[in-house]
C-alpha cells in the first residue's frame, strides 16, 4: 500500500503545472519515503559503525547495503546484503 501511494505522489508530482508544486510534491514523498524505511535521510560515511539497526535507523542511515560503509553481516539478518531492512 506504502509504495502505491508513493507513485501516487511521485505520478501527481509530475502532472503538477508550476515549479513549485513540482517541488512540494517531490519533497512529500521524500519524506514518505524516509517514513517508510525505503529511503535513507543520509548515506552512510566512512568511519560510521553503529552498534545495531536501531542506532543506524535514528541516524537516518538504514537501510545500509553490503560494502557501504557501517554495514556488518551481523546486523544483515537473512544475508541478503541489506543490513537494517524497514521494518515487516
Amino acid at each position: 500500500m506504502g509504495f502505491g501511494l508513493l507513485g501516487v505522489i511521485v505520478g501527481g508530482g509530475l502532472a503538477l503545472s508550476t515549479p513549485e508544486q513540482k517541488v512540494a510534491a517531490f519533497s512529500a514523498a521524500e519524506r514518505f519515503a524516509t517514513d517508510l524505511g525505503v529511503a535513507r535521510e543520509r548515506s552512510p560515511q566512512d568511519g560510521d559503525y553503529w552498534r545495531g539497526c536501531d542506532d543506524a535507523r535514528a541516524a537516518g542511515t538504514a537501510p545500509i547495503y553490503r560494502g557501504e560503509p557501517g554495514y556488518r553481516e551481523g546486523m544483515d539478518g537473512d544475508n541478503n546484503g541489506i543490513a537494517c531492512e524497514p521494518y515487516p
